[in-house]
């Protein structure tokens, strides 16, 4: 029987407290999936001094996203947030990440279909580029403009390949999601049950209800466009029935206690929201983070170590160096064989951090350009670029990056065009 502490810390997620306040995309993936995407969302917020305010968002996806890509996100925030001083990187195996994710579990093959879903999500993820004009930084306890990516990564070439992922957080965005005041912890085994947009509603009311017992209202057309995604051209009655399915699923899960749509007298329609006892029973227990958690487990295994030495070595050595000489070691023997050990890999590996942690050996120039090959995997085009530049330029009215020429006749002549065409 697993531990508890285990149990608990391989169903949690990590949301962001103000990116969880609206969609990142449409839920209609027909609209979503489809290249340089501009999504528009808004919300709404109460400053230090009690007045209302409202922040506009736009999310740029130049290869589109799907709105099942937010469980990778929150999943891999969680994940390099677990140790006690987290790194703005992760270093492991897609393997460790989909398997502490509970999307495989340990008799999993590798090279299914949820291996190629997350690397399409990774790969779509990689090149967003979110903008808000009243982001909260809690950090400096201010409203601010921001504009930042959310990772980039380096994979090994061959897909076969059991080298460790590479996954590198912006440091705009990790230093706010890194904060306390800037993220919260989720129970990802519910949020992975849930539908997309229950998914997102199930975020939402984590964030608002954990602080207090009910939500009084919010406009039933704000929750359902904004916050769930769903098309703003939806009929009204639609609109009710699909927010009302979504409310359903988070009465029977025991999240919501109650929730009832309702009608002012003026005919506009709210959404009213009450704790479940869900909240009582899902309070999580305290994490400590240990060596048999550490994702490098798995590569050292791959390698050829038993898991005492394994453990040992990831006491030992820092998790940048052990990283970095455990793909060297992988790389070599993918590329050149076991002839080019004198004895094993691991004695390769041994020797070589003992070395490289006095400074006596640095990585060989075969290794770093094989890294600079990879790096390359993705980059924007010309035109997403320049649809990027046109919208960075329109929400933060940007006078210089305006004044930016079409040159391409098959360019997006505005970006505003853009935006009124998703809503």
């Amino acid at each position: 029987m697993k531990k508890q502490n285990e149990k608990s810390k391989r169903v949690t997620g990590m949301g962001q407290l103000s990116i969880v306040e609206h969609a990142l995309c449409p839920l209609d993936s027909r609209t979503s999936l489809k290249e340089n995407l501009v999504h528009a969302a808004k919300h709404s917020f109460v400053n230090k001094s009690g007045q209302r305010g409202y922040a506009k968002a736009r999310v740029f996806c130049p290869l589109g996203l799907s709105a099942a890509d937010e469980l990778y996100l929150w999943g891999l925030l969680a994940l390099s947030l677990l140790p006690a001083e987290p790194e703005s990187e992760l270093v492991a195996t897609p393997h460790w990440i989909l398997r502490q994710l509970g999307i495989i579990n340990q008799g999993s093959k590798r090279g299914g279909r949820q291996y190629k879903a997350f690397g399409e999500a990774l790969r779509r993820l990689s090149v967003v580029n979110y903008m808000s004009d009243n982001f909260y930084d809690p950090n400096r306890s201010e409203h601010r403009r921001v504009s930042f990516s959310f990772f980039s990564y380096s994979l090994p070439q061959d897909a076969r390949s059991s080298r460790a992922w590479r996954i590198a957080w912006d440091p705009i965005f990790f230093e706010i999601v890194k904060s306390s005041a800037g993220h919260f912890r989720f129970d990802l085994a519910v949020y992975r049950e849930l539908d997309a947009a229950s998914r997102r509603l199930f975020l939402f009311v984590s964030k608002v209800l954990s602080r207090r017992t009910h939500l009084r209202a919010i406009g039933l057309e704000q929750l359902a466009t904004d916050l769930l995604g769903f098309s703003p051209t939806l009929a009204p009655r639609e609109m009710k029935a699909k927010v009302k399915r979504c409310l359903k699923r988070l009465m029977d899960l025991h999240v919501l206690a109650d929730a009832e749509v309702f009608k002012t007298n003026c005919g506009n329609q709210f959404v009213r929201l009450h704790r479940g006892p869900y909240f009582q029973m899902a309070k999580q227990g305290s994490y400590r983070h240990s060596p048999v958690d550490s994702p490098t487990l798995d590569t050292l295994r791959e390698i050829g170590f038993e898991d005492g030495p394994a453990i040992r070595m990831i006491q030992r050595f820092s998790p940048r160096l052990l990283n970095e000489w455990c793909d060297i070691t992988q790389a070599a023997i993918e590329r050149h064989g076991m002839s080019f050990f004198h004895k094993s890999p691991m004695a390769f590996l041994v020797d070589s951090l003992d070395k490289a942690s006095k400074g006596n050996r640095t990585p060989p120039d075969w290794w770093a350009d094989l890294k600079r090959k990879e790096a390359k995997l993705h980059e924007m085009t010309p035109q997403s670029n320049e649809v990027f530049q046109k919208v960075r330029a329109e929400i933060f009215r940007d006078q210089v990056t305006s004044k930016i020429q079409d040159s391409s006749p098959t360019s997006v002549s505005s970006a505003s065009d853009i935006l009124r065409s998703v809503g």
